[in-house]
């Protein structure tokens, strides 16, 4: 059929068989999902899937609702379009990801984990002080933290991109965007260590410039990251599920919490969208409403004081 052409669908299920190596059931699944789309699209005349919009996917998931579909089965649908999505682009068939400003409705979405703030204080200072990378690993827990940036910006951080002085560094984001993010010191005085301390004795001239290189020399990688957060939360005893994106979240969440502007907030995640910003301010919410129950006389959630 023209449709399965136009929209690869034998090539995208050989990529769930055999680079994702899913099962047969899996594969029937997700390319029933796949193939239940692109006949919606094709019959309003939507045929190549480099042009799509978020908003044109936006208005097949209401589609799906109003079927009658189950909102598991909803967000299934969901899960095997955005892996029919990153095929296509690392098939280079797209530049964009229509699915990356795509949200399931609000009343199904889960908020992300975000960590109080004496919960990421704790994280951040958690790496062994004797260990010897100590310096390199809270500057990378301080900068993520103070800044923001995802996992991938800071993996592809250079020297030349750094400014200790001023305390700013300069990250290249989703679609090639750069932005400027300012630190404070904490993350400064850990970076002047790191660069002083650390980093020369790892340098062996394969770096490429990278700002965080690991034992072997060469730049550090997003696994490694992971791996540091998770190794410090232990250590700092937080029990909730955390990762690197886990102190991305908090820092928004905590800036929203002091009055910052959402679209300020918007710039320094370097979200196109606001609406993909406007999840923190449920969070915000959720924060004034814990600080009502506990702090108002008549919440419900806090002692009445006893008459003098």
């Amino acid at each position: 059929m023209a449709t399965d052409v136009a929209f690869r669908l034998e090539l995208f299920a050989d990529y769930l068989t055999f680079e994702r190596g899913l099962s047969d059931r899996s594969v029937r699944a997700y390319f029933g999902d796949v193939e239940r789309m692109s006949a919606w699209l094709t019959a309003r005349g939507l045929t190549d899937p480099a042009a799509l919009r978020h908003t044109d996917l936006r208005e097949y998931v209401f589609h799906l609702k109003d079927t009658g579909l189950a909102p598991s089965s909803i967000r299934r649908a969901l899960s095997s379009l955005r892996s029919y999505f990153t095929f296509l682009l690392e098939e280079g068939a797209l530049d964009v990801d229509p699915t990356e400003l795509l949200e399931s409705p609000r009343s199904w979405r889960n908020l992300p984990t975000v960590l109080d703030r004496e919960e990421a204080a704790r994280l951040v200072e958690a790496p062994d002080p004797d260990g010897p990378m100590a310096w390199r690993d809270r500057s990378i827990l301080e900068l993520l933290y103070a800044t923001g940036m995802r996992v991938s910006e800071l993996t592809q951080l250079t020297l030349g991109r750094l400014d200790l002085e001023d305390r700013l560094v300069l990250v290249l984001g989703k679609g090639s965007r750069e932005r400027v993010l300012p630190f404070g010191e904490p993350a400064a005085r850990a970076l002047g260590r790191y660069l002083r301390d650390v980093r020369p004795a790892l340098d062996r001239g394969i770096t490429e410039g990278a700002l965080f290189l690991n034992r072997r020399g060469t730049r550090l990688t997003r696994m490694s990251v992971w791996t540091l957060v998770q190794t410090s939360a232990r250590r700092a005893g937080v029990e909730k599920k955390v990762s690197p994106h886990t102190l991305r979240h908090s820092f928004a969440t905590h800036l929203l919490e002091g009055g910052a502007d959402l679209a300020a907030v918007q710039d320094l995640l370097g979200h196109a969208d606001i609406a993909t910003t406007q999840i923190y301010t449920h969070l915000d919410r959720e924060h004034l409403r814990q600080v009502h129950r506990v702090f108002h006389p008549r919440s419900g959630g806090a002692p009445t004081p006893p008459s003098s």
